[in-house]
């Protein structure tokens, strides 16, 4: 019996501290644009500066100032926009204690983001009640708006330049309606009032999507109230009630109430046909990037597998991974489970078929044995093929491999070690073997983590391939790899939200790095909104959350809120961005500046942690120091890397004195 718990709350990021005032400055320069249009060399002078200030150059992909900084503004706005408007957690969940308030609010928001079942999600359907295509504005934040609605700017003011402005007015919008329609008690009977209240017009759309929340959204969230309760039944040998497993945010909403038995799918039906979409969007977008990045496509990729993304999504991983192969799943016509997979022509595929590695976890090799096998046909499907080494790099990486190995093999055991290409690690054992490594500190340069990464995941997996010792098979596949590859689905969680990110992820990457002494392109791709996928640079995908999230202060006050586990969440913050860093350099000296900052010499915050945890503020000073000492951290402040010594020092005499 597994009871599930509900998502913490979410919120929007917003700006903040040096963004804030970036985009105030924009703000100006637009306004200047029509009034007073001499004096915008001298403030896109203060942007420029601003950029610098809020050490956005990498972000924005300008590293020195260009002649026009005017020209560049657009491009900032939209960033700023993006950012600004990322889903981060507003706290944490308690087991039992359904959000109310502000958490309340911002948590039906973002379970409407999306929409669910047939019903619009409420800012898009605010858009379109004022004539605005709102997947547009926010795809492309940073164009000039077009005929901003009157009424809209009228009712919620503020800046119209661009389609991220308009964003803004529209998530003013339905913050006004959520909040009138929490002051009524969530009565669907109040419905239409609280659209003409808050928008001065009625809408079916919207108040479609109002009624949506009070009928079903509300109540499924006060359901929740039972977890304790289910819990406590489970543990007394009692009935817990059952449901499905998924993502709330992503559409699924009949996950709510949650605190009861989660079930998972029917894995014979995964990839499903909604999920087969998205994967071959999410090759799609991988690939695209790569080759507006490179100039080329990838001949082998490796892609990291969770079982509970796969629970999640049922099943995006796994049909990106076919779609990169070149053949589709094949469904049966009444049952929908997948009976195995047909391949794409090369003339209607109109690429090569890309070479896919797979790192599974050891909860994906025990849920989902059926996908393992899967994956494993479909690699040696498309290895058998006839087709030139130029279209069909699997085929042509296994036909060498199994050349080199004739002097050693047989035939058949060489074709198997060749074709074999789903790694993961001991059977009866999970992880990565990296957070055990990063936390002991006991490691000297990356190289040994790669080793440690090959060591638990040189395990072969497939027909016949039950968990077989392939170190050598796996290095054979690591060393070609050219693209590192992790999918998030949803914005509960982020990759600074766990040590598994880094451990699979930039795990891999370290591995090749060390197998090859290149580094490998390493993306992200986001399935969050499976409409609008996207593929994302590591370090962009870094960068995004840090300044969404980590660095936000609206989310440190919101762990403050939480005392003792709030403190640790900051320190595991700190750790994770540590571990990506010590496996794929992804963090810049100003995160390390900004992490000490917040989170170590605030005054306020260092009060909260002397007074709740003082254990995890001197966990992020040693990690702070470490990541200095390793050279992670290359050119920090001696007055930082100082204060924050002292800081370390005085967090000993506390703990000593405490009997710690």
């Amino acid at each position: 019996v597994i009871v599930d718990h509900l998502v913490p709350p979410m919120m929007r990021a917003e700006s903040y501290d040096e963004l804030a005032e970036l985009e105030r400055l924009l703000d100006e320069y637009a306004r200047l644009e029509v009034l007073d249009p001499p004096k915008l060399p001298a403030l896109a002078a203060r942007i420029w500066s601003a950029v610098e200030a809020a050490n956005l150059q990498a972000d924005l992909g300008v590293h020195e100032r260009p002649d026009d900084v005017g020209a560049l503004v657009g491009h900032i706005d939209g960033y700023l926009c993006e950012v600004k408007d990322i889903q981060v957690k507003d706290g944490l969940h308690v087991l039992g204690r359904v959000p109310e308030g502000e958490q309340l609010r911002g948590l039906v928001a973002a379970l409407l983001r999306l929409g669910s079942g047939g019903v619009p999600g409420l800012r898009r359907a605010v858009g379109a009640a004022f004539g605005l295509d709102e997947p547009a504005l926010v795809a492309a934040p940073g164009a000039r708006a077009q005929a901003a609605p009157p009424e809209l700017l009228e009712r919620f003011r503020g800046p119209a330049v661009t389609g991220g402005d308009l964003v803004d007015r529209l998530e003013a919008a339905q913050a006004l309606l959520l909040g009138v329609l929490a002051a009524s008690g969530w009565s669907a009977d109040t419905v239409a009032e609280a659209c003409l209240e808050a928008l001065g017009r009625r809408d079916e759309g919207v108040e479609r999507t109002l009624r949506f929340a009070c009928e079903e959204v509300l109540p499924r969230l006060r359901g929740t109230a039972d977890e304790l309760d289910n819990v406590v039944a489970a543990l007394r040998g009692r009935h817990v009630p059952a449901g499905p497993s998924g993502s709330p945010t992503r559409g699924r909403l009949d996950v709510l109430p949650t605190g009861r038995n989660f079930y998972s799918v029917d894995p014979r039906a995964l990839p499903s046909e909604l999920s087969w979409e998205v994967g071959m969007r999410l090759a799609d977008a991988l690939l695209e990037r790569h080759r507006s990045e490179t100039g080329g496509l990838p001949r082998s990729v490796g892609l990291v597998v969770w079982g509970s993304a796969a629970m999640r999504t049922q099943g995006d991983d796994v049909a990106e991974i076919l779609a990169l192969l070149g053949v589709r799943p094949v469904w049966h016509p009444e049952s929908r489970r997948v009976t195995g997979v047909e391949v794409v022509p090369l003339a209607e595929l109109g690429r090569p078929r890309i070479d896919v590695t797979m790192r599974i976890s050891g909860f994906f090799r025990d849920a989902f044995p059926h996908l393992v096998t899967l994956l494993d046909d479909a690699v040696t499907t498309v290895a058998a093929l006839d087709e030139p080494p130029e279209r069909n790099y699997v085929a042509a990486h296994a036909r060498a491999d199994a050349e080199r190995l004739a002097a050693e093999l047989d035939s058949a055991p060489a074709w198997r070690r060749a074709t074999a290409r789903v790694f993961g690690s001991k059977p009866g054992t999970y992880g990565a073997g990296l957070l055990q490594l990063v936390d002991a500190r006991d490691w000297r340069e990356r190289g040994d983590l790669a080793e440690v990464y090959e060591a638990w995941g040189g395990y072969a997996y497939g027909r016949g391939l039950d968990g077989t010792p392939a170190r050598a098979a796996m290095r054979d596949c690591y060393a070609r790899i050219e693209v590192a590859v992790k999918n998030v689905d949803s914005r509960e969680h982020d990759i600074l939200d766990s040590g598994d990110y880094f451990q699979y992820h930039g795990g891999m990457v370290a591995t090749v790095r060390a197998l090859t002494g290149r580094e490998p392109a390493a993306y992200l791709g986001d399935s969050s909104d499976p409409s609008r996928v996207a593929a994302r640079t590591l370090a962009e995908e870094t960068r995004r959350v840090f300044r969404a999230r980590v660095a936000n202060p609206r989310w440190v006050a919101s762990m403050i809120r939480h005392g003792y586990k709030g403190a640790a969440e900051l320190a595991a913050t700190v750790d994770y961005l540590f571990g990506y860093d010590a496996t794929a350099g992804v963090a810049e000296d100003w995160m390390y500046e900004q992490l000490a900052a917040r989170y170590l010499l605030d005054d306020d915050v260092a009060e909260f942690m002397s007074r709740s945890n003082p254990w995890a503020a001197r966990s992020i000073a040693e990690r702070l120091v470490e990541a200095a000492d390793r050279g992670l951290w290359s050119e920090p402040s001696e007055t930082t890397l100082g204060r924050i010594r002292e800081r370390f020092l005085a967090l000993e005499g506390e703990l000593e004195e405490a009997g710690a």
